[in-house]
């Protein structure tokens, strides 16, 4: 068995027995839960006991990793940017019709 390490919120670690690395999203020390997830995008939630009879060495995250929850929301602030830069395009409309109008 490898070293025990807490599972700390945005640490990724690699599950040497099952040779998956996932990252920690999540402790709930009332509950005694980890949530995690896998590379895959699959979140799964672990037992302190689980979590302690994995086999565990730290590691980086992975490259092009591109699921995490924090990624996410930081996508979801760059589509809120870019409807308001669409709506500078409406604007954009409204001038060209004006535009039309005093052609007549």
């Amino acid at each position: 068995m490898g070293r025990e390490y807490e599972p700390t919120v945005g640490q990724w670690y690699e599950d040497l027995e099952n040779e998956e690395t996932f990252q920690v999203l999540k402790v709930d020390e009332d509950k005694e839960i980890v949530e995690i997830q896998h590379l895959d995008g699959d979140i799964e939630e672990l037992d302190v006991d689980g979590w302690t009879e994995l086999d565990l060495e730290l590691t980086e995250e992975p490259e092009g990793w591109s699921g995490s929850k924090a990624e996410k929301d930081e996508e979801d602030e760059d589509d809120d940017w870019e409807e308001d830069e669409d709506d500078d395009d409406d604007d954009d409309l409204d001038d060209d019709d004006d535009e039309d109008h005093e052609e007549y």
